[in-house]
């Protein structure tokens, strides 16, 4: 299906507005102004082509759908942020309503909470009505790329009911499209917690069942089985149906995913494409595609007296940071300090020496959590390329080690494994002979040494 592009659709709109303006002075002249019909959409959309469309606008959602700071991006409503900002994971140096989401001081009317619920429930719906088209069109034969469309869509609407859910609690997933095309359907209460966690897990069961272990190339970004399995194993875990949880993280370790040697490479350039063994679900970003569909973290994050030693503009406002009672947890030999920074680059000296900045001994509130490399495109100061990963191996690993321990009330052999392969990567010593109590707040504080910075991660 053409899509005009922006000058197409502005030349249009212009001749649009000259064609009114000539009937508005000349209302006598009535000549010609029957409706000459040139096609119809409605057909363009019942085809494999308008299926594509309707897949991919579905996506939109995971990067805020259009909202600069919603979905699984880095500003004010995403989830990364908000999990980040409502922990002792982070702080926000600009106050004002961070301060809110800090103390957890909200109202009822709060914008930052409410923000998410009245933007993601109509993808729902959506999603509803577009599976019900694509399941309508007239294809000879079982098409694999249209069922596979199908098991994308169930996927994504698991994902966005599951967020939901974790979020505000049960509340209505439309299954049925001509209720959930309808603006005028009746209103239907909150419905019982099993409901909502039955039609969840159908869905990413579903999915799983149709799509393929993982996308690369082009098609890296959409939802795959190994994405599915993680949300699912996700709502188990929330639901403390340990094992199903084990049952589900046992299946994704034999799709073929494994930890990158270094723990950086999953938040630089090396992160894109499908390369990086680790990386399940990402949202692919772009430097050049619109603050929607870009990574500003760096911009959010980074002091203003930033100076990347690489030379690399950076847009610096100098917002997020992460409290030092919680950074003086990390092992000072732990390699994921690297993109944790304590003292920070502010420039050279007359011999090309770094300068750095110790923010502790300055008085800065916290470490600055730079989480994400600098995009050597050097396309955007502020807008990077680097994707934002959603569901890691790493997650995987240590929600599969939490798993075991709660279903058996201790660690076994294969919950060592577990959180020991995401410790020896940040060249820490192995766990061993802990009880249950000891290994889950082992566990808890691993989530967040591996995990900070994403919604989910955990410690005590």
């Amino acid at each position: 299906m053409n899509i005009l592009s922006n000058k197409q659709s502005l030349g249009i709109a212009a001749i649009a507005a000259a064609c009114l303006a000539a009937t508005l002075l000349a209302p006598g002249c009535t000549k010609d102004l029957t409706f000459k019909p040139y096609g119809d959409l409605s057909s363009v959309v019942n085809t494999k082509q308008g299926a594509v469309a309707l897949v991919n606008a579905a996506y939109t959602g995971l990067a805020g759908g259009g909202d600069y700071n919603g979905g699984w991006d880095a500003g004010t409503y995403s989830y990364r942020t908000q999990a980040m900002m409502t922990t002792d994971e982070g702080i926000c140096a600009w106050g004002g309503d961070w301060a809110n989401m800090q103390s957890l001081n909200f109202t009822p009317d709060f914008d930052w909470v409410t923000h998410n619920f009245t933007k993601y429930t109509p993808y729902i719906s959506i999603i509803t009505v577009d599976l019900a088209k694509i399941a309508a069109l007239n294809v000879d034969g079982k098409d694999s790329l249209l069922n596979r469309y199908i098991g994308e869509l169930q996927g994504l609407r698991a994902e966005y009911a599951e967020q939901l859910y974790f979020y505000y609690g049960p509340f209505t997933i439309k299954t049925d499209a001509e209720d959930a095309s309808n603006p005028d359907a009746p209103y239907e209460p909150r419905p019982d917690k099993q409901v909502v966690v039955a039609q969840i897990e159908k869905d990413f069961q579903q999915a799983a069942a149709i799509l393929p272990n993982r996308f690369t190339g082009q098609d890296y970004g959409r939802f795959s089985k190994a994405a599915a399995l993680t949300g699912l194993m996700k709502l188990y875990m929330h639901e403390k149906d340990w094992a199903k949880a084990v049952a589900v993280g046992q299946q994704l370790k034999t799709l073929g995913y494994s930890l990158c040697e270094n723990y950086e490479d999953n938040f630089n350039i090396n992160n894109k494409g499908g390369a990086n063994p680790e990386v399940i679900l990402s949202v692919v970003c772009s430097p050049t595609g619109g603050d929607s569909y870009a990574n500003y973290w760096l911009a959010m994050s980074l002091p203003p007296d930033y100076q990347d030693p690489s030379g690399i503009p950076l847009t610096a406002w100098g917002g997020y940071k992460m409290p030092w009672k919680t950074y003086d947890k990390f092992n000072p030999s732990d390699k994921r300090l690297k993109v944790l920074l304590e003292k920070y680059p502010i420039g050279k000296d007359a011999n090309g020496n770094i300068i750095y900045k110790d923010a502790k001994a300055a008085g800065d509130p916290g470490a600055v959590p730079m989480k994400f490399g600098p995009d050597p495109s050097r396309a955007n100061s502020q807008n990077s390329g680097i994707d934002f990963p959603i569901f890691r191996y790493a997650d995987v690993l240590l929600m599969l080690a939490e798993s075991i321990n709660e279903a058996q009330g201790a660690p076994n052999s294969e919950a060592y494994d577990c959180i020991n392969q995401v410790r020896e990567r940040a060249g820490l010593t192995p766990l061993k002979n802990l009880n249950h109590d000891s290994f889950l707040k082992a566990i808890q504080n691993e989530r967040l040494f591996e995990l900070w910075g994403k919604a989910g991660a955990g410690m005590i």
